[in-house]
């Protein structure tokens, strides 16, 4: 019992962790946007194609890890696909290049991505 509460909370550590990182995503090409875009400033750091990539490999190492084991703990795969169409926004928003199409591509995958995590903790919670 104590191991599969401790399996539990880490799950849950990922989900949160999830939410945070698209949260901190979303931020990011907002505010990348809106610094380069419109005041000129940052471009070559907050453009940056490293911190996409990096950023999209956290996603889907912390996303296939929690909601995976979402999906095995609750049975429910509908996390499991919102939170692959989220990654596979954000992978195509790196394939576009900078710009508003980027911006908007990231932005909705993070958000995809952010509610897969949330719809997996509270399956957790009903399970």
């Amino acid at each position: 019992m104590a191991m599969r509460s401790a399996l539990l909370s880490i799950r849950n550590r990922l989900d949160r962790a999830g939410i945070v990182l698209s949260g901190l995503c979303a931020v990011h090409c907002i505010l990348g946007v809106v610094l380069v875009g419109i005041l000129g400033l940052g471009g070559e750091v907050l453009l940056s194609p490293a911190i996409h990539r990096v950023g999209l490999a956290l996603a889907l190492v912390v996303g296939l890890v929690s909601l995976g084991f979402g999906v095995m703990r609750h049975g429910r795969v509908g996390p499991m696909i919102v939170g692959g169409l989220g990654l596979a926004l954000m992978a195509m928003a790196i394939a576009v290049g900078h710009g508003l199409p980027e911006a908007v591509l990231t932005v909705l995958g993070v958000s995809l991505v952010a509610l897969a995590h949330i719809t997996n903790l509270r399956s957790h919670v009903h399970s």
